[in-house]
């Protein structure tokens, strides 16, 4: 049995909601782990579009699917997900995937930031369909993270919860800030 971690814990939960023909967004597409793992979910029939600001990132992101020959499904975009509500309408998407941070192996100066993440956030949660998800892996260890990991925080604790249901998990006995696990659902519309 593999050892739960951060992403493992997210994937778990959009497994049940995701399915084929699924509109998704990757708002970090990095190395594109994410962006494959949503393609391959919502199948041919589905859509995913992937930001990142960093063309190695996109670049990656497209070698790899190409190699899984999800390709056809995926819209990379070069520009920051603070610009995410150019590329879908409210309330169309089902699931928007976040990893904060830095590229892994990347340059460590060129990382999420806070004001552009809680812009994207917020652009995000409109374009989510009622009972669609959006999910933080917030990265915020080292030398990066910190300022953005409690601004994200602090926005997330002042969402209506008539609107919005915020769960954080944190991996509380683990060393060395392990990534903090956040899944936001909007709730279903009451008729």
């Amino acid at each position: 049995m593999q050892k739960v971690n951060t992403l493992s814990y997210i994937r778990k939960v959009i497994n049940n909601i995701i399915k084929p023909g699924d509109f998704c967004i990757d708002a970090t597409a990095g190395k594109g782990n994410d962006t494959a793992y949503l393609a391959e979910k919502v199948g041919a029939e589905g859509k995913v579009i992937a930001f990142d600001i960093q063309p190695l990132a996109l670049a990656a992101t497209e070698m790899l699917l190409k190699q899984k020959n999800i390709y056809q499904q995926v819209n990379l975009v070069l520009n920051g997900h603070e610009h995410i509500d150019k590329y879908a309408l409210p309330e169309t998407v089902d699931v928007i995937m976040f990893n904060l941070g830095y590229l892994p192996g990347g340059d460590h100066q060129i990382a999420t930031k806070a004001e552009t993440t809680l812009q994207g956030i917020e652009k995000g949660l409109k374009l989510l369909k009622p009972g669609g998800i959006m999910t933080l892996a917030i990265y915020h260890g080292g030398d990066t993270g910190f300022e953005e990991r409690d601004a994200v925080l602090k926005y997330l604790q002042k969402l209506d919860y008539n609107e919005y249901t915020v769960m954080l998990t944190d991996f509380y006995n683990r060393p060395n800030y392990p990534p903090l696990a956040v899944v936001i659902q909007k709730e279903e519309k009451l008729n």
